[in-house]
């Protein structure tokens, strides 16, 4: 298998593990997505004229922000909120912004840049959830631990 390279002692094959990080990332995915596509979408609506990278650098820092809010909440579950927020800020931010990039280079090249719409927007949540999908796979397996969830 192509990711054999990353490291030899992994099992590639393992459909509970490849279920665990698939949930695991649509987490990540949720709230980096709430982020980035709100600040764009409130760019877009109210025409305001920064650059299509000012406003997606913008787009992707708010996305990492609500990720770890939204993990915070979730982890509220099972342990008090100072525990919550550091285990959310220790997720992988590897994780993170490899998923804020494939989202936001799949808006620039469909729509041009910093634009939300219907056709856009499945686009942009498939290549977010795919980019990091095997890498939060190798950490679940490697470290027993998931960047969210």
């Amino acid at each position: 298998m192509i990711f054999a390279t990353l490291d030899n002692t992994i099992d590639w094959n393992c459909n509970s593990t490849w279920r665990q990080s698939a949930y695991n990332t649509m987490w990540c995915l949720i709230g980096c997505s709430i982020g980035d596509m709100g600040t764009i979408y409130y760019f877009q609506v109210n025409e305001i004229p920064w650059s299509t990278l000012s406003i997606m650098l913008l787009a992707m820092t708010n996305g990492i922000i609500t990720s770890i809010i939204l993990e915070t909440v979730i982890l509220l579950k099972q342990m008090n909120l100072t525990s919550a927020f550091r285990t959310a800020i220790g997720m992988s931010l590897i994780s993170m912004i490899s998923m804020e990039i494939a989202m936001n280079l799949v808006d620039y090249l469909v729509t041009g840049g910093a634009k939300i719409n219907l056709m856009v927007m499945p686009l942009m949540l498939i290549a977010g959830f795919l980019t990091p999908w095997p890498y939060n796979y190798w950490r679940l397996k490697k470290f027993n631990k998931g960047c969210c969830a």
